[in-house]
């Protein structure tokens, strides 16, 4: 991955932020956007080029394909290809459905879905002109079994899995690779917000008796993207410890 250059959505946190580790870790120039902090950003961009490749951090709103194509377009001016994507981005409004308001179904589904296809959107022609490049889009097990309360993100997660296969059989023919991790319970601030009896029960769900880590999903990350997975594209691959066996 040496010299290779990598945009994850929402990276300053959680899973995102791992990612951009992980792929700043094998020697890739990474950008990543965020939303909210500017000092959780610039501390990454130090923590990025400590290890001695290049950083841009770019606070854009991933529900506006403006802000995509305006930030597409400031990597490539910056770092001259983009090799990866990795759509991570993702927020929940969890509520009964009888219980939801309409923007509570609005902003899960923009910012989970719809920045999918405004970054892949702005991506695709300069991957297509390389005749390389792979996709990673960090959906959920939401979006395979659906959970009670997240009608919102379990639409918008199964909305990245159709996203993924359907793109994957356009792309394919430009060896452009389109994959998808299905994420379980990970240990992030999102989940550390659950009330303790139910991480109790969704731990004892799992094969493997825990939640995962940040750390699992980002070397799978980087598997996906790497050159071992040339021969792999429109798959689904779930890190959920065993939850949906």
């Amino acid at each position: 991955m040496s010299n290779k250059t990598a945009i994850v959505t929402g990276g300053t946190r959680g899973i995102g932020k791992a990612i951009v580790l992980e792929l700043a870790k094998s020697g890739c120039n990474v950008a990543f956007n965020y939303s909210k902090s500017d000092d959780l950003a610039n501390e990454l961009v130090k923590e990025i080029e400590a290890l001695g490749v290049k950083a841009l951090a770019k606070k854009a709103d991933v529900s506006d394909f403006e802000s995509a194509k305006d930030m597409i377009k400031e990597v490539k001016d910056e770092f001259g290809q983009i090799d990866y994507l990795v759509n991570n981005a993702g927020i929940t409004r969890d509520k009964l459905l009888a219980l939801m308001k309409e923007n509570d179904w609005d902003d899960v589904i923009n910012v989970n879905l719809k920045s999918v296809y405004n970054f892949s959107k702005a991506v695709i022609m300069t991957m297509i002109k390389q005749k390389n490049g792979k996709i990673l889009n960090i959906t959920s097990v939401s979006g395979i079994a659906g959970v009670a309360g997240q009608a919102n993100y379990s639409a918008s997660k199964a909305g990245m899995i159709g996203f993924t296969k359907a793109l994957a059989k356009e792309v394919g023919k430009a060896k452009i690779n389109v994959n998808a991790i299905a994420c379980g319970f990970i240990e992030t601030d999102m989940t550390s917000e659950l009330p303790e009896e139910y991480k109790k029960k969704m731990t004892d769900m799992t094969a493997l008796k825990r939640f995962g880590t940040t750390d699992d999903v980002a070397k799978t990350a980087k598997f996906l993207l790497s050159d071992d997975a040339n021969y792999i594209t429109g798959q689904v691959l779930s890190i959920d410890g065993g939850l949906a066996l």
